[in-house]
């Protein structure tokens, strides 16, 4: 166990060492601190607006990829029902709820816009 007494003399040691040891450390640090880093940016982007507007429209890729594969699905399953009235059934819903799902998706954006434009040029139209 450590006494009172051990911790004072290492505190003072550890002060002492410091003191005889910051003419060695100092000079580092204050050239640390005048030399420039230039970062590289991986976005090849400043504006935030750009990079926004990017992350959207892969997005928008992506939405009507995975559409365009429901598409597929449902129309095969349609196709493929073999006179099975659920397989149809099921066939028609993917079809139907694809189709909502992209005119919600493209209706919001279409509203994002038209607002964004409105507050931005003054205007709808842009």
């Amino acid at each position: 166990m450590i006494t009172k007494k051990q911790a004072k003399l290492g505190a003072i040691i550890f002060i002492y060492t410091l003191a005889l040891l910051s003419p060695l450390i100092l000079p580092s640090i204050v050239h640390a601190e005048t030399t420039t880093v230039t970062l590289y940016n991986p976005l090849g982007e400043d504006d935030v607006r750009v990079i926004i507007g990017r992350v959207i429209k892969g997005i928008l890729g992506i939405i009507g990829s995975l559409a365009f594969l429901m598409f597929i699905y449902g129309g095969l399953m349609w196709m493929t029902s073999a006179g099975n009235a659920d397989r149809v059934k099921k066939g028609q819903t993917i079809l139907i709820w694809t189709v909502l799902g992209l005119g919600v998706i493209f209706s919001s954006y279409a509203a994002v816009n038209a607002i964004l434009n409105a507050i931005t040029a003054g205007s709808v139209s842009g």
